[in-house]
């Protein structure tokens, strides 16, 4: 069984159950201030990715700004799903201070232009495979989409482990800007 087997199954998998509670989180979600919360530990920018062109992004450059963090793949349906969405955070958010940082973490740099053309991305998309030490610094990665909401001091408020609406996401980032 191939790695990309392996990640389609668990994308599957994530999907299921992230769909089967999606509206009941997304109540509970409504229902509760989005802050960091308790114990949140801090977001380690200390890296240097290379983005889709090959250029080098420092994430440091970025402390201060609420961050998506959001890591994905090109094969993966749930995080098509959702990019629609992080393009339009970013262009209503981005003057306030806040940015998405889109992380492929499967996908060779020559399949991400087109990608991200066609998905119109807007933010910078960035090549993880080959970062594991990046990777490792927040966790395993069990499902794609798996995606960080980071607040300006730098703490992780939210993780989202599978698919998430876009208005969860909206929520947490208007609380934290």
């Amino acid at each position: 069984m191939t790695r990309r087997s392996i990640w389609i199954g668990v994308a599957a998998v994530a999907l299921l159950l992230a769909g089967s509670g999606l509206s009941a989180r997304t109540a509970a979600a409504a229902k509760r201030p989005a802050v960091c919360e308790a114990g949140g530990k801090p977001a380690d920018l200390n890296f240097t990715l290379k983005d889709m062109h090959g250029k080098p992004v420092h994430l440091s450059a970025y402390k201060g700004q609420v961050i998506v963090l959001d890591f994905w793949a090109t094969w993966c349906g749930p995080c098509k799903l959702e990019i629609p969405g992080f393009v339009e955070l970013q262009a209503k958010y981005a003057k306030r201070g806040f940015t998405v940082l889109g992380v492929s973490i499967d996908d060779k740099a020559p399949l991400l232009p087109p990608f991200a053309k066609e998905f119109k991305m807007n933010y910078p998309v960035l090549v993880g495979l080959g970062e594991q030490k990046f990777q490792d610094a927040y966790g395993p990665m069990w499902a794609v989409p798996t995606t960080f909401v980071i607040g300006r001091d730098g703490t992780i408020c939210r993780k989202h482990i599978g698919i998430s609406s876009i208005q969860e996401f909206e929520r947490e980032i208007q609380a934290l800007l």
